[in-house]
């Protein structure tokens, strides 16, 4: 079948259990990095390849994901939700888009994976070699800890989940493309072990039907973002990409160092700004330093306080804190409030979900 009508099917459901207390409260796809949804990123990535019909598998926050991704428009796309009652692995959420990917070739995305540097080619590899699946594939330190590719003579002859004794370090990351014949290899499947449909079982189904499975090994930066220290990672990593802007206002009495991003009507006063950071629209950065690798998403006010290597997201405030606040991941509409004797040479390393409060920080 023509791959030139390839759709794409992000998954963005799943509980989220690596990055509680976060996804108690929300999506781990919209927590995000440089103040954008790790779920954006891949969306753009499709439709920089030319892919704007795009399914979303959702789970038990559908309400959230699709209250933010709206129906794609913004992206000149269009986007179709899937729902998926219970998060029963991956394979189970391509033979639940069945219906959506109309027998089509597709790349599917997991939501919470970031690829700078985009997919397009790829993606293009794919469109025009005649392979039934293509795996993108990173080295990486730990492979027990992801699926693993065994190659044998440039092609992939096994495909393994997590093995205790992995016969390579090439993981199976987060971007895989597959012609129709992915979809009786779903059917075919049993529950694994841990009760889920698995996506290396799909493969090594193609795999021993003597099908065309090929791998091109990532060279870019690649992070699933699925832990506290992964987003952290990543955040930096972006950050590091985007050229200075400012659209806000930053007085006299302020100093700027590094690459700094500053959202429209963003304040800033009397404050060291050390890049790179971005601060969002309507975010207030008043007698405080921030930054360097730091998020401060919209409407945010940080008074009195330092902060650095953190991400804070929107509706937050942070004031009068005495410690330095590092290495943290803030969520939405927190109050942080300290005990206003000063700054202090100690450090704090905060995990705080959506709606907390902890007062008198010394």
């Amino acid at each position: 079948m023509a791959k030139d009508k390839l759709k794409g099917l992000i998954l963005s459901g799943g509980k989220g259990s690596r990055l509680r207390p976060f996804t108690y409260s929300g999506a781990k796809q919209l927590v995000p990095i440089a103040n954008k949804p790790v779920l954006f990123y891949a969306i753009e990535d499709l439709v920089a390849c030319g892919i704007r019909d795009i399914g979303i598998v959702v789970g038990d926050t559908r309400e959230q994901v699709m209250a933010a991704a709206g129906d794609g428009s913004r992206w000149g796309a269009c986007i179709t939700y899937v729902p998926q009652e219970e998060p029963l692995g991956i394979a189970h959420a391509v033979k639940i888009a069945a219906d959506f990917l109309a027998g089509l070739p597709f790349v599917l995305y997991l939501g919470d994976n970031l690829v700078l540097g985009g997919i397009s080619s790829f993606v293009e590899r794919f469109r025009s070699e005649p392979s039934n699946c293509q795996l993108l594939l990173r080295r990486v330190p730990n492979p027990q800890a992801f699926g693993v590719a065994e190659m044998v003579d440039g092609r992939v002859a096994r495909v393994v989940e997590k093995p205790s004794r992995p016969a390579s370090d090439l993981a199976v990351i987060g971007v895989y493309m597959f012609d129709h014949n992915v979809f009786p290899a779903v059917d075919s499947l049993r529950p694994s072990a841990r009760g889920e449909l698995e996506i290396a079982d799909t493969i090594q189904c193609l795999i021993d039907a003597r099908l065309a499975v090929e791998a091109q090994v990532l060279e870019s930066y690649w992070m699933d973002t699925g832990k506290m220290d992964d987003i952290l990672e990543a955040n930096s990593a972006v950050l590091d990409t985007l050229p200075a802007a400012n659209e806000g206002s930053i007085d006299s009495a302020s100093r700027v160092e590094g690459k700094v991003i500053l959202g429209a009507g963003a304040q800033v006063e009397n404050s060291l700004l050390r890049g790179p950071l971005i601060i969002g629209r309507e975010a207030r950065v008043l007698d405080s330093e921030v930054g360097p690798h730091t998020s401060i998403d919209r409407r945010c006010l940080v008074r009195g306080s330092r902060i650095a290597d953190s991400v804070v997201m929107e509706n937050t405030v942070i004031e009068a804190v005495s410690p330095r606040i590092e290495g943290s991941l803030i969520g939405r509409f927190v109050e942080l409030q300290g005990d206003g004797t000063g700054w202090s040479e100690g450090r704090l390393c905060l995990t705080l979900g959506d709606h907390s409060s902890l007062k008198g920080c010394a």
